[in-house]
């Protein structure tokens, strides 16, 4: 690339970093794996720059990166949690922060019990706002498929925080 494409992409990766690790922490639920995917997406996207004609459409590219690099590490055997019964640590009965963003912990906590393409299609369309038509772009995929992943997503979401609601109250 030339000294003018370097600076056109760090423009953009400066101006998007945040958004797009705001997006991979939806996808996955952790931080340290959104990084790592965030970068998956910006290192396939330097590599393509010279080739990006449409520079409209460089949030469309690096968005469908993202889902798929999610998706792919959500297959990798090493990358699956394991449950357990007991919790390391005794929870704290104080009250604090945790009360105040307890919803949200809770929707991130039944977002990662969501099967991976059903997350991405929920992501993408209640998180990034996207319509049906952009998320079947950004996933490569009818629009169909996001309409019955986005149902059965929603479905699968309800099933784990009513769970949730009738174990912890």
């Amino acid at each position: 690339m030339d000294q003018r494409d370097e600076q056109e992409f760090a423009e953009y990766f400066a101006a998007r970093r945040d958004a797009v690790r705001r997006t991979a922490y939806m996808l996955c639920g952790d931080w340290h794996r959104a990084d790592d995917l965030a970068q998956t997406a910006f290192v396939a996207l330097h590599r393509r720059w010279k080739k990006i004609r449409d520079r409209a459409a460089t949030d469309a590219y690096v968005r469908k990166t993202l889902v798929r690099a999610s998706i792919d590490e959500s297959r990798r055997p090493w990358r699956r949690e394991w449950q357990t019964e007991t919790l390391p640590e005794p929870p704290d009965d104080t009250p604090g922060l945790d009360d105040l963003v307890a919803t949200r912990e809770d929707l991130l906590a039944a977002l990662k019990e969501v099967p991976p393409k059903q997350r991405a299609v929920l992501v993408l369309r209640f998180f990034e706002g996207l319509d049906v038509t952009g998320a079947a772009k950004a996933l490569g995929c009818s629009e169909g498929n996001v309409k019955s992943q986005t149902a059965r997503g929603l479905a699968n979401l309800r099933q784990v925080l009513e769970r949730e609601v009738e174990t912890n109250g």
